[in-house]
């Protein structure tokens, strides 16, 4: 406190002051002081001294601590004036003094606060006088004057606001400038008062003082940088933030000084590219925010200034965290709307980003695109828009529905301005193609989102009638094709659910009553038709209780669903049921999004009778060029009129006013024949009662379609005949006149020749009773024998195998439309009255073997035989579909048409296959046909195969799906469940042409092929597949015969090989196995195959000795087995090799899906050098195999494994036995008719080594062969050649042949290597598969010493050649070399020929044996049950 005035301090008064003391009342102390500071106030800075003494006394504890606040304003005030008449050297020398003035000066001035207040006149001269002579400067050479700075800062701060002028906040900064500028020091503490000013939360409490901190830090920049910089070395590098208030606020306080003063930040920011590569994830995410809030800024430099920075931020897009790359795309965009010359840099990593593994990431990326694009259009370019379109196709819905609805959002934010800008309609052109194409989606979810879109952005539904039909025609006509498609299966699919609502209805009104419609059923198949999260079956339950027990709510239902219901009616109709249901804020209500969802796709909000008639004023308009809002539009009039074609199948009822139909005449009269006969097809949808509706309109239609029948293209006459079928309720005298006219113009040189043909077909179909007679004898004698049977024109010669079609002669367009008139003509009968569909089948069956030219005149082109057989194929998948027809196709027509499938004419395949799908997919089809898919294999083109799959795979899935939806359809299991193709896929599979002997491999490898092209899509799911079902399946045909041939053996044993393909291929490929408890027997086509005999079992194998399944990779000791990768070992081969011979009749299956793995002990391979015998131990391995082969007869247990040895008499009687059992077996294959498909003694060991020379080497058969090659002394005749075709394509594709990998030597091989690891005398290397120890490999072979055949050529390029067996068993030789065989880029050894086994892939049962095959490497000669022999190679 200041302490008393010493009595020796004379004190002197002003002119005109009176004393002022202790004594003095209050109020003539104030009117004294008042006197005495305008004395001061008007005093000068000269010759002052004597008034020392007065300003001492004015600083005493009784003026400085006085109770009345306006005596010590005045004395604040007569101080202020002392120090500015006695500057620069005050009175008032004590430093405890001086500090005690200024606080006291610090709270005079808090009167700042109110500028309304009587006295504040007083205080702002009190602040100006303290400004303009700045007298705090005094305060810099006291000790502690912090303490005085941070209070007076404070009180500036606190007091401002908006009531302080301009004048007063200069001042205020004008007193507080200098102690920063000026001052020595600047402490934390007076820092923390200033910076915590431009943070959150006082930057939005106290604007006024962020104001004032803001322009004290731009006037202090410079002085107050190297404090800044301090403070965050501290807070930022070193971690010292207790000391500081401001450091829970660090990020932020830096991106408020960059906007304030970024010049302070300067050696500030580079510390921050260490905080970007913090471990800290926190740290990282601020820093990121921070950088990328600085970089956007509009006016901001930093990205320029600060290269390094920039690069290291852009780094975060690719950061670990995913809240930081999200940080990094919301920002994102304001470097595009701000910055765009880092636009750039911004889309490369948005780029990336879009493909980010986090949804929440990806999603951000559209939203930002989305941003920018309602800001400024004009900143959205071609990447940008990318984005988004990508994203559409986004595996998650959630992502597909941002990504769709903001192109929505964009279309109509640019396509609903009264002014289009070009440009930018230009970005958004391709925005309804894409919304379109994801209706192609399987998901409701996707599809319900297009028809949303559709009905609020694209065509928003509130726009007035005639500008809605505009806008909507305008986009139709805009469309491509597969948006076309998708917008016609969109209104197909509404139209579909309206009907399914409709009957819906009429359940739950007759809900109770005999005979009722079941509900559970509709309502299933209305569940379909839903989103699946929005749990459709139970809601539409509660929802169809709400119709039975509402009255109203079902009558609005109807009201909407009703066929002339209007856009308007349906909206508050809409919104009455929705209102009815309820929902309820901030609640999940799933039973009103699902009503919701439900009347989207019903209520009419678009289309309606008003709007069907301004619509067709508009396609009017567009056909007479009246119009100018077509402009620029390609075909525009053939589009407008396609659009009215799709809206009459979905909204029939709305085509009824007469205005409508006048219109229609006039299309038809139109000069584009395209548009006349869609014309044609609308009035056929619509036109049901326009004679008792316009009898008028009616009378002027008829001719018109009459003289279209008789005159008009084929399509127009087609289209006539149905629309006069549809319009007449009479209409057999109508069609009695074109019937007449046209019969007589069937004559070649008759100028409507081939619409003659169309139309007699067509009416033929129609009324087929009223012209049966006629038509009967225009079929024979004319179509048949006059035209089909007849060539009258030369063809011109033509290399290609398939031509445009107006390049088509005028006889074969005849030819093709006449057989379409025999199919309609036997569509018309259904019945096979007189046999006409049987001579009719005949007919087409002979033009398809005889490639297309009937009487094999050889007048007929390629291209043209390719229409023929294709026209004759097509014609009967057609008849096919009638039950009358598809009953009597033999099987040898059904063989050849399968073959079309493989045609050497891509045309030709494509087309039928496409037919072919749309058959069976409609199930029109029998479920027979579905096995000519399996041919498809065969097909050379990658693409072309992986589109039949999918054709397959669709039509198993819409028959699965049927069969749950439709429990009634069970009953006709046998002609729906999918399973039931595989009998008619082996059977027609057993009568491939190429597939001579049941012992030809290569045939037999193609035919595995094709089996499993099938079998994949039906066993690649565990729920559908039944693994016991499919075996007892393939086990029945083998106890079946051939129905076709049932006396031909080589035709059974086809068959059977074939069967035995199908079981390897259910235990190599198969993967699922999965029990499950099923007394189904399955059911085998009579047609096909005789009754299954049951007296005996056929577990023979019917496949060569070298065929081989290749198996998925198995894991453990199956692995070990399987052998190593087939990538090549790197070591240089051994002259020699050893070859081990694995016999099996067939695929060896396991009856349990789990069996114990056999515990087995270390194998040891011992050569005899001089002999090539193995040493007594290993002769006990193989004596113990060959007696547990004869052992197996008994049981079948994998304990048989476990035997180790046995006496050397029991190995001989073993042996014997076998051997006897080898010559009484069928086939001399060592198999017992009858015996267990799971017996052990179906195995064999050989021991083989042979010699390698450079004339001892021979190509691989098993690395690929030609399918069409055959063994030696079989040769085609030229009946057989004629009737087979190659089915690999033509040769102008110039494709090359499939070949069929085998397994390798490595299979078996890598068995031993895992067993042979104390091996004596044995050269090896490490097994690369995980093997242990030392190892060497083998080739699996079948050798043949006696003969050899030379290579043929093959289309393919390869040249695998023919062999046959030597019945003399040569004799082994006298030592066996070991070597590691070279693997080939294929996984096959260098050039040998390597027979195939089915080892890689064998249960555990067989592992066992296989393992104990290996040990016995070395065994006896034949007596011991061992074979050897030996095939000399050749290069």
């Amino acid at each position: 406190m200041a302490k008393a005035l010493n009595k020796t301090v004379k004190v002197c008064y002003p002119p005109g002051c009176k004393e002022v003391s202790e004594e003095v009342a209050k109020d003539e102390l104030v009117r004294r002081l008042k006197l005495l500071a305008r004395a001061f106030q008007d005093m000068g800075q000269d010759d002052n001294d004597q008034y020392a003494g007065l300003a001492l006394m004015l600083a005493t504890d009784f003026y400085l601590d006085h109770q009345n606040k306006d005596v010590r304003l005045l004395v604040a005030c007569c101080i202020a004036d002392v120090f500015r008449i006695f500057a620069p050297e005050a009175p008032y020398k004590d430093q405890d003094h001086l500090k005690e003035i200024f606080l006291f000066l610090i709270k005079q001035l808090r009167g700042l606060e109110d500028p309304e207040a009587p006295s504040f006149k007083r205080y702002f001269y009190l602040l100006e006088n303290l400004a303009w002579v700045k007298s705090f400067n005094i305060c810099i050479e006291l000790d502690d004057n912090q303490e005085i700075f941070c209070s007076l800062f404070k009180l500036m701060f606190s007091i401002v606001s908006d009531k302080h002028s301009s004048k007063v906040k200069n001042f205020m900064l004008d007193m507080m400038t200098p102690l920063i500028a000026e001052a020595d020091t600047v402490s934390q503490e007076l820092l923390d008062v200033v910076l915590i000013n431009i943070v959150e939360p006082q930057k939005s409490q106290n604007k006024h003082a962020y104001a004032l901190a803001k322009d004290l830090l731009r006037r202090t920049s410079n002085a107050i940088e190297p404090y800044i910089q301090a403070f965050f070395n501290n807070t930022l590098m070193l971690g010292k933030t207790s000391e500081s208030e401001v450091s829970d606020h660090l990020y932020d306080l830096i991106y408020e000084l960059n906007q304030v003063s970024p010049n302070v930040l300067l050696a500030v920011l580079p510390q921050l590219e260490f905080k970007l590569k913090s471990n800290e994830e926190h740290e990282r995410k601020h820093v990121t925010k921070l950088l990328a809030k600085m970089f956007s800024e509009p006016g901001s430099d930093l990205a320029n200034q600060n290269k390094p920075l920039w690069y290291c931020f852009l780094g975060r897009f690719n950061d670990i965290s995913t809240s930081v790359r999200i940080i990094c795309c919301s920002f994102a965009q304001y470097f595009v709307l701000n910055h765009p010359e880092l636009t750039k840099d911004i889309l490369e990593q948005l780029k990336v980003r879009q493909h980010d593994p986090e949804e929440t990431v990806r999603i951000e990326v559209i939203n930002c695109v989305m941003n920018v694009a309602k800001k400024d259009f004009d900143f959205v370019n071609e990447e940008m828009m990318t984005f988004i379109k990508e994203r559409t196709l986004d595996k998650k819905f959630k992502i597909r529905r941002e990504g769709l609805l903001g192109l929505g959002t964009m279309y109509k934010q640019v396509m609903t301005k009264e002014t289009i800008n070009p440009q930018h309609e230009k970005k958004v052109a391709w925005i309804k193609n894409k919304v379109f194409h994801a209706y192609y989606q399987n998901s409701n979810d996707d599809r319900l989102l297009v028809e949303r879109i559709f009905n609020i952005n694209l065509v928003p539904y509130m726009l007035p009638a005639n500008v809605r039909m505009l806008r909507l025609l305008r986009l139709y006509c805009t469309l491509d094709d597969h948006a076309v498609k998708a917008f016609n299966e969109l209104l197909k699919h509404r139209s579909s659910v309206r009907v399914q609502v409709m009957q819906l209805l009429e359940a739950i009104e007759l809900h109770g009553q005999p005979n009722a419609p079941p509900l559970f059923p509709r309502l299933s198949g209305l569940a379909r038709t839903l989103p699946e999260q929005q749990k459709p079956q139970e809601y539409l339950k509660k929802f169809s209780q709400k119709l039975r027990d509402d009255k109203r709510m079902r009558h609005l239902l109807k009201v909407v669903v009703h066929p002339e219901c209007s856009c308007k009616k349906a909206e508050e109709a809409v919104k009455e049921i929705l209102k009815k249901i309820g929902c309820n804020p901030g609640q999940a209500n799933y039973m009103y999004n699902l009503v919701k969802s439900l009347l989207e796709r019903i209520a009419p909000v678009m289309i309606d009778a008003v709007a069907m008639e301004k619509l067709v004023n508009h396609v009017n308009e567009t056909l007479t060029g009246i119009g100018e809002n077509m402009d620029g539009i390609h075909n525009a009039g053939e589009k407008s009129v396609k659009l009215l074609l799709a809206l009459s199948y979905a909204y029939p009822h709305h085509f009824r006013t007469a205005e409508v139909f006048e219109k229609f005449l006039t299309f038809l009269n139109h000069d584009d024949d395209t548009v006349s006969d869609i014309t044609q097809q609308i009035i056929t949808n619509t036109g049901s009662n326009l004679q008792r509706m316009h009898p008028d309109i009616y009378s002027s239609l008829v001719p018109v379609l009459v003289r279209t029948a008789k005159m008009g293209n084929p399509k127009q006459t087609k289209h006539a005949i149905r629309c006069i079928s549809v319009v007449c309720k009479k209409k057999e005298p109508i069609l009695a006149q074109v019937f007449e006219y046209v019969k007589k113009n069937l004559d070649p040189e008759s100028a409507n020749y081939i619409t003659s043909i169309v139309a007699l077909g067509h009416i033929a179909k129609l009324c087929p009773e009223e012209f049966a007679t006629d038509m009967k004898s225009i079929v024979s004698r004319i179509i048949v024998k006059d035209l089909l049977m007849q060539d009258q024109t030369e063809c011109v010669e033509a290399t290609e195998s398939w031509y445009s079609d107006h390049l088509v002669s005028e006889e074969t367009q005849a030819k093709v439309q006449a057989m379409k008139l025999l199919v309609r003509w036997l569509q018309g009968l259904k019945s096979n009255q007189n046999n006409s569909g049987t001579s009719t089948l005949r007919l087409l069956y002979t033009v398809i073997i005889h490639e297309g030219d009937l009487m094999e005149h050889g007048r007929i082109n390629k291209p043209e035989l390719a229409r023929l057989r294709l026209q004759a194929g097509c014609c009967m998948l057609k008849l096919a579909e009638e039950t009358c027809y598809s009953d009597i196709i033999p099987c040898e027509q059904f063989q050849a048409l399968a073959l079309l499938i493989n045609d050497s004419c891509y045309h030709v395949r494509v087309k039928f296959a496409i037919k072919l799908h749309k058959g069976l997919l409609n199930m029109r089809l029998p479920l027979e046909f579905m096995s000519i898919f399996s041919l498809a294999a065969n097909d050379p083109l990658k693409e072309r195969q992986r589109q039949l799959k999918q054709f397959l795979n669709v039509n198993i899935q819409k028959r699965r799906d049927y069969l749950k939806q439709n429990p009634a359809a069970r009953n006709r299991m046998f002609a729906i469940l999918p399973d039931y193709i595989l009998p008619y896929t082996v059977h027609l599979l057993a009568h491939d042409p190429d597939f001579k002997t049941f012992q030809q491999t290569d045939a037999l490898k193609n035919i595995k092929d094709c089996l499993w092209f099938v079998m994949d899509p039906l066993t690649g799911r565990s729920e559908d597949y039944n693994y016991a079902f499919f075996r007892r399946m393939i086990e029945n045909m083998k106890q079946t015969k051939d129905a076709q041939c049932p006396e031909d053996d080589d035709m059974n044993k086809k068959l059977y090989a074939v069967c035995d393909v199908a079981l390897g291929l259910m235990n190599t490929k198969t993967t699922n196995i999965t029990l499950k408890d099923n007394n189904t027997e399955p059911v085998l086509p009579a047609k096909l195959f005789t009754k299954p005999d049951k007296s005996y079992a056929n577990t023979k194998s019917y496949l060569p000795k070298d065929f081989n399944f290749d198996g998925p990779r198995r894991k453990g000791v199956q692995a070990l087995i399987d052998g190593p990768p087939r990538s090549g070992y790197g070591s240089k081969p051994d002259p020699t090799t050893t070859e081990i011979i694995v016999e099996s009749p067939g695929p060896v299956v396991n009856p349990h899906p789990k069996v114990p793995r056999i515990k087995r002990g270390p194998l040891r391979l011992k050569k005899d050098e001089e002999t090539g015998k193995e040493n007594d131990g290993d002769s006990n391995e193989s004596d113990s195999l060959e007696k547990n082969c004869g052992d197996s007869d008994k049981s079948s247990s994998p304990e048989v494994a476990k035997k180790s040895t046995r006496s050397s008499s029991q190995d001989k009687n073993c042996a014997e036995s076998q051997s006897s059992s080898e010559h009484t077996s069928r086939g001399g294959r060592g198999v017992k008719v009858g015996t267990k498909q799971t017996r052990l003694d179906d195995f064999k060991v050989k021991l083989s080594p042979t010699k390698r020379g450079k004339d001892s080497v021979k190509k691989s058969l098993v690395n690929g062969t030609n399918k069409r090659t055959a063994k030696a002394g079989e040769g085609d005749s030229s009946e057989s050649a004629k009737h087979s075709r190659k089915r690999h394509g033509s040769s102008e594709e110039d494709v090359p042949s499939k070949r069929t990998r085998g397994a390798t030597s490595e299979d078996v091989e890598s068995q031993r290597n895992t067993r042979a690891a104390d091996t004596k005398k044995s050269k090896g290397t490490k097994d690369k598969n995980g093997g242990g120890g030392k190892s060497y490999n083998c080739d699996i072979s079948e050798t043949d010493s006696v003969s050899q055949e030379g290579s043929v050529s093959t289309p393919g390029g390869a040249s695998p050649r023919k062999r046959k067996t030597s019945s003399a068993s040569p004799q082994p030789s006298a030592q066996v070399k070991r070597r590691r065989a070279k693997p080939m880029s294929n996984g096959t050894s260098d050039g040998e020929d390597t027979a195939e086994t089915d080892s890689p892939s064998s249960p555990p049962r067989r592992v066992a044996a296989l393992a104990r095959a290996v040990q016995s490497v070395g065994g006896e000669d034949a007596e011991g049950g061992v074979r050897r022999k030996t095939r000399s190679r050749k290069k």
